[in-house]
């Protein structure tokens, strides 16, 4: 064990100096150093709990100045070695005054448009292991991806190599404006700036995955809420294809109608009337807009959309799949019993599973002890994740609860987690897997309608003997 600067001040002086760990002996806590070299230098994170953990990594350059609406850049190398103990501030997002209470994202505190970073979880020892990229929830304009919900201890120990993103959100991210067309080369995306860092995370996996213990030739897109249906957006994006082997949508089962360049353009250049910019507006004058002006207008705080800009995105995901054009991987797909959505992930269990690779469906219904009296409609939007990843320790749900997690909740956690696993490292031609202590998961069909039930138990229903939910 040894002593290092951790904190504020160490990530300060790491990312400023990059010298050798060994010049910052002092003080904050023991850690156990652990280092992996990436195509852009040394990294030093922390063995914690039996598993590799680097926080703050950058997988791209920091997206300001001229690089605000740009897509992202590789980052630059450093010299030396790059402490990696700390999160780095999230993106740009409203939180509440107060400083202290976590926004409808989980986050508090300081952000940053310094914000493309991820967190890795990596097995202490392993070779060509599953890999995971997480995208959060937080309805496109709020979350990060350090929160403990989306902590990959228990991935690592199960074999598993996680990376849970940041990704850019609101106006920062989906934002179009005649100025900037005009701006932009003739080559360079428009708008769809979050799909952009999933996709330079997706390439900087693939140049990175090996010094982990990973193996680039299977690695999950996987995210929830509006996490999800980034995994749902990434189905048709082009230069997404060959970067992934297999999706998970949580609760983000969303087909969105294509939007037009020319609409976003105009609800981009409608929204800057209500900060007194000129209709003349320059991209320059754009970029020297605070991100704070953006993200508490009500006009620009969730974006004005996701267009199909002819570049990046040529189709939506919803043609695509209608066309049988998607990017053709395993699926799998589901939401909770307190939640609508259901009917949704079926569709899209049935269009991605109808030819090639196969669908599987879930159906979430547990409700934890420390929360029976709250949920009262069944397990609401979100509630899964602390199962999914066998999070209970470090998710803010379970640990503000007013009751206490119990050995029950923890049985189901490793039941569900167990299920998530073993998707990750099914192969994908599979059409079945087994999980939930030998329970087989059969693919989604209509024929067949199989769909895994979560309650105290794991068990395959039929789909159409299951509510649609509701909000609780």
């Amino acid at each position: 064990m040894k002593r290092y600067m951790t904190g504020a001040l160490g990530t300060l002086v790491t990312a400023a100096l990059c010298l050798p760990v060994v010049a910052y002996a002092q003080v904050v806590e023991d850690f156990t150093p652990t280092k992996v070299t990436l195509d852009t230098g040394v990294l030093v994170g922390n063995m914690d709990n039996g598993v590799r953990v680097f926080r703050g990594v950058p997988y791209a350059k920091p997206p300001v100045g001229e690089l605000r609406w740009q897509a992202p850049e590789m980052p630059d190398a450093w010299p030396g070695e790059r402490l990696a103990l700390a999160d780095e501030p999230p993106c740009p997002q409203p939180v509440n005054p107060d400083g202290g209470t976590p926004n409808g994202g989980g986050v508090t505190g300081v952000q940053s448009e310094d914000c493309l970073y991820l967190t890795a979880f990596a097995p202490a020892k392993a070779e060509k292991a599953p890999v995971v990229l997480w995208m959060y929830g937080g309805a496109g304009f709020l979350g990060a991806g350090h929160l403990g919900s989306y902590n990959g201890t228990s991935n690592a120990k199960a074999g598993v190599v996680t990376f849970a993103m940041n990704y850019r959100l609101g106006a920062l991210a989906n934002f179009n404006h005649p100025a900037l067309s005009k701006a932009a080369g003739k080559n360079e995306p428009l708008g769809n700036f979050a799909l952009t860092d999933a996709v330079a995370a997706l390439q900087w996996i693939q140049r990175n995955a090996e010094a982990f213990g990973g193996d680039p030739n299977n690695v999950t897109i996987a995210g929830q809420s509006a996490g999800g249906l980034m995994v749902v957006n990434l189905l048709s994006v082009p230069s997404a294809e060959g970067l992934y082997h297999k999706a998970v949508i949580q609760s983000g089962a969303f087909l969105q109608p294509a939007q037009s360049l020319q609409d976003a353009e105009q609800k981009g250049a409608g929204a800057m009337t209500t900060m007194g910019l000129p209709k003349d507006t320059t991209a320059e004058q754009l970029r020297a807009v605070s991100a704070q002006s953006f993200i508490y207008n009500e006009a620009t705080r969730r974006g004005v959309g996701s267009p199909i800009d002819g570049r990046f995105r040529t189709v939506s995901t919803g043609e695509a799949l209608d066309a049988g054009n998607e990017i053709d991987v395993p699926v799998l797909i589901g939401s909770n019993s307190g939640e609508g959505g259901f009917s949704g992930a079926r569709d899209i269990a049935r269009k991605t599973g109808d030819d090639g690779a196969n669908a599987w469906l879930y159906h979430f219904a547990y409700v934890p002890s420390f929360r029976q009296k709250e949920w009262k409609n069944g397990a609401i939007h979100s509630a899964e994740l602390m199962f999914t990843f066998d999070s209970m320790a470090t998710s803010g749900w379970a640990r503000s609860a007013n009751g206490t997690v119990n050995d029950e909740d923890r049985a189901v956690a490793k039941r569900v987690h167990s299920c998530w696993v073993a998707f990750y490292k099914m192969s994908p031609s599979a059409d079945a897997f087994t999980c939930a202590e030998g329970v087989e998961w059969p693919s989604y069909s209509e024929s067949g309608d199989a769909t895994m039930l979560f309650t105290r138990e794991a068990e395959i229903v039929k789909s159409n003997t299951l509510p649609a939910g509701e909000e609780g």
